[in-house]
């Protein structure tokens, strides 16, 4: 397991950091809590140990930036200078403990293990417990998206999700559900626009026949959670037979009478407007407002383009090590172009690109003119200007408004343009001269 150590005193992270690795832990330390906060964007470690005084620095003002951005990531306060006063105002902000220096080595570790082991059960498991922190991001937006979830997982109150298709629906029912007092129980995931009416009923009841019987998704998930995607593409049947439940905590198997009492809570999830559907009729409002106790509306990645750099550096290490292959990068004007795309498929798409290219690239440094090359072909759904079809002429309107972009920014002069987008200068002034670029008066 990975542990941070943020303390200004070099000998006390030497120290500590030699004990933790001889206990086989990976640990990392930081003398600043601004270069911790960095290296959090890209990757979480199972603990942070955080002293209190970082010269310049307020631990307790890093510890509200830890838990503002990653609130499941636990927190040990440590303190030379500490006091009563410190400690509790520490806890309240969500650290687990707070202990004071000099660090004994057995007390140290001690805690180091009661926080990484769920009580009375098996070590933490460190992937589980920050399956919150996979959703990148650390715009204004996303961390609105990580608020609402801390909130609903500590409650057993019903979720809605709403959010465009590849914005991570799933992951975030599945954040919820492994940071909750359910995450022992249960996840079952029920995609209700991909069952027929005939099949839907039988899979979210069950059924009784001469046999015996087969258990639904409401039993399946007993205890746990529930996650039933795209709700809306039910029939207003079954719609109401779910509604029933969510009034009696009682369902009923398919060819049975019997009342079967339910603890289940539920997770739902749409890519279309709600409200739209409920005008179309084919939503009903009574169970949207049953469903809809704490909302959770994902934004599109083109809603939160200062998350893009953090996502391609997470997806570029992610296929790195799932290949086995060496990290690449891409060139500074590779991620501008990057975050001028539209990305109508959303984090989907993104990871998928950056998959692409790592492994077809032959560069070390993908660059301006390998990411236009290989957009051009990544997908045919709609951008937002208007196109034939043609893929060709949909990759020309993507480089005409991208290259018109830098000139813009730097006052129509070609040169700089060209080092601005990692072009020679004469293949710019070919592409300008190919697209019908011309300056504006």
């Amino acid at each position: 397991m990975k542990i941070y150590i943020v303390d200004d005193d070099e000998s006390i992270r030497t120290s500590l950091t030699e004990i933790l690795r001889d206990e086989e832990f990976d640990v990392r330390d930081f003398a600043t809590g601004k270069s911790m906060l960095h290296e959090l964007q890209r990757e979480r470690p199972a603990l942070v140990i955080l002293d209190v005084w970082l010269g310049k620095e307020d631990g307790l003002d890093i510890l509200d930036s830890i838990k503002e951005a990653y609130p499941a990531l636990p927190v040990l306060m440590i303190s030379g200078h500490g006091t009563i006063e410190q400690a509790v105002q520490a806890t309240k902000k969500g650290a687990v403990d707070f202990l004071e220096k000099p660090l004994s080595l057995e007390g140290i570790l001690k805690k180091i293990s009661e926080i990484l082991k769920v009580p009375d059960g098996p070590p933490r498991n460190e992937n589980i417990a920050l399956a919150f922190d996979e959703i990148i991001g650390a715009s204004s937006a996303i961390l609105k998206v990580k608020k609402a979830i801390a909130q609903a997982a500590g409650t057993n109150a019903r979720v809605f999700i709403y959010g465009e298709n590849g914005t991570g629906k799933e992951l975030v029912s599945r954040s919820i559900y492994h940071n909750s007092k359910r995450s022992d129980k249960p996840f079952i995931h029920v995609n209700c626009a991909a069952l027929s009416e005939d099949v839907i009923e039988e899979e979210l009841f069950g059924r009784v026949s001469a046999g015996g019987f087969r258990p639904g998704a409401f039993e399946n998930a007993s205890g746990g959670t529930l996650f039933l995607y795209e709700v809306s593409a039910l029939s207003l049947k079954m719609q109401a037979r779910i509604l029933r439940v969510l009034q009696e905590g009682v369902i009923l198997r398919v060819e049975s009478g019997e009342q079967l009492p339910v603890d289940v809570r539920l997770i739902s999830a749409m890519n279309s407007d709600p409200q739209a559907a409920i005008r179309q009729g084919k939503f009903r409002e009574d169970l949207y407002y049953r469903l809809n106790v704490i909302p959770v509306v994902l934004p599109p990645l083109r809603e939160r383009q200062e998350d893009i750099p953090l996502l391609l550096d997470h997806y570029l290490r992610l296929t790195a090590e799932q290949h086995n292959m060496k990290l690449k990068r891409f060139k500074t004007n590779a991620v501008d172009a990057l975050i001028s795309y539209p990305w109508p498929g959303n984090v989907r798409e993104l990871q998928n690109v950056v998959e692409r290219l790592s492994i077809m690239s032959g560069e070390q440094d993908i660059t301006t003119e390998t990411v236009l090359d290989h957009l051009s072909d990544v997908r045919s759904a709609p951008l937002p200007f208007p196109v034939t079809g043609d893929l060709r002429k949909a990759r020309e309107e993507f480089e005409r408004n991208y290259i018109t972009q830098a000139l813009r920014k730097l006052d129509w002069n070609v040169s700089r343009a060209a080092r601005y987008l990692g072009l020679e200068r004469t293949n710019l002034h070919r592409k300008i001269k190919a697209l019908g670029i011309e300056p504006e008066k």
